[in-house]
């Protein structure tokens, strides 16, 4: 899902809403600022066409000013831990601009005005990560660190400039994020199949019981159990999801993973198109591309990652209008894609014995297509926490509601 971590600023520019469907960017420039955007006028109408507070309540759009106290904060961070050129500039001088599309965190570009060089080795944009309501504990943050740290080191993933109790200080990669259009695209759905081999063949100092996956749901199953909310659109909402009986049907997917193979690897759990960078420069490049925010990433069943991802093929994320997504579950990938996918995949881990390919590939797509059913369930669950917790301007009801349904209708094909 949106899981939404680690991102880089592309062009400044993140993918305008119009062109996209799910966390992720939308159209040519990947990041689009949100001071530059123009927002249309929107229906206060909600997504069913139901009257609906929320959506009138966001009818203008999404915000795009920083707002005093966070334009403080960021030039403390910056100041504090880049030095150089950043301890000579005033505060006033300081650049900052709301990066959109993050669903788990707020995201800021800050950058050193144009007249001001840096004197030494310090950056002069950064991207600042200031996190949202943590669902997955205090200790996920420490681990996400080294974890950042370590990919940084390896040439995997953006250099950590800062970190600090709020949030942290990262690396800007001159780059593009990807649209969710492209995550169709054959050749750019070869290379990501590659590096997610290549991610899976880590190896990691961290726990490697696969209890992430079933550890959050579980977790996330309570709190929604005892969740109240005092909105009247929420409240709606979240009756109309409680009419499933979604601890009974817990069970019955824990039943129908437990069936269904899949090796425990180092797994990225969230790669989506707003994951995905493609760097500057590399366009005609077969490794133009790399994954970053590892919010979630842990050791975890592989076939978890095949089903998000391929979930996340529905999804936009950077539509600028209430909800504040896309969803069109027909982008769902076929099976000839998938199938591209995977035979990338076993390529890049070596490849298989070809009397071996046929049973292998077919062992996979049921891998894959089961677990989508769990990334729908996750998500879900996560979303209806993030109503009652997250700043963040999304509809999280609107998406649980739809990543449910979807839930409901691809367990009928799948399981």
């Amino acid at each position: 899902m949106f899981h939404c971590a680690l991102l880089i600023v592309v062009h400044e520019h993140w993918i305008s809403s119009d062109d996209a469907d799910s966390d992720r960017p939308a159209s040519g420039d990947s990041l689009m600022v949100a001071e530059e955007r123009h927002p249309r006028s929107a229906s206060p109408r909600g997504v069913n066409g139901d009257d609906d507070s929320e959506a009138e309540s966001h009818q203008d759009g999404r915000s795009v000013d920083v707002d005093a106290d966070t334009r403080r904060r960021a030039f403390s961070w910056c100041r504090d831990f880049l030095s150089g050129s950043w301890k000579a500039i005033s505060q006033h001088d300081f650049q900052i601009k709301i990066v959109s599309g993050g669903l788990s965190n707020l995201l800021y570009m800050c950058s050193l005005p144009d007249n001001v060089q840096p004197t030494g080795v310090e950056p002069r944009r950064v991207l600042l990560r200031i996190y949202g309501a943590i669902l997955q504990g205090v200790d996920s943050l420490v681990l996400e660190s080294v974890m950042f740290a370590i990919l940084a080191e390896r040439e995997l993933g953006p250099r950590l400039y800062g970190i600090f109790p709020e949030g942290r200080l990262e690396q800007y990669l001159p780059s593009e994020r990807l649209r969710t259009e492209q995550l169709g695209f054959p050749e750019i759905s070869a290379e990501i199949a590659c590096k997610m081999a290549r991610f899976h063949g880590m190896n990691m100092p961290f726990n490697k019981e696969p209890k992430w996956l079933f550890g959050n749901i579980d977790r996330y199953m309570e709190q929604v159990k005892t969740i109240t909310f005092v909105r009247e659109a929420h409240i709606k909402k979240f009756k109309k999801l409680m009419k499933y009986n979604l601890p009974e049907e817990l069970e019955n997917l824990r039943s129908l993973l437990a069936a269904t193979p899949s090796p425990v690897v180092f797994c990225h759990n969230d790669v989506q198109e707003g994951n995905i960078l493609m760097l500057d420069g590399r366009e005609n490049s077969s490794d133009k591309l790399m994954l970053i925010d590892f919010e979630y990433s842990s050791y975890n069943y592989r076939g978890f990652d095949f089903g998000n991802h391929f979930c996340e093929w529905i999804y936009d994320y950077t539509y600028d209008q209430w909800p504040f997504y896309k969803a069109k579950v027909e982008n769902y990938p076929n099976r000839q894609q998938q199938l591209q996918f995977i035979r990338h995949y076993l390529s890049e881990r070596g490849g298989v014995a070809p009397a071996d390919q046929a049973r292998i590939e077919e062992d996979m797509i049921i891998e894959a297509n089961r677990f989508a059913l769990a990334s729908h369930f996750l998500w879900g669950l996560w979303s209806i926490i993030q109503a009652k917790l997250s700043k963040i301007e999304f509809g999280y009801m609107d998406y649980a509601q739809h990543r449910f349904d979807t839930y409901f209708k691809q367990k009928k094909i799948f399981s």
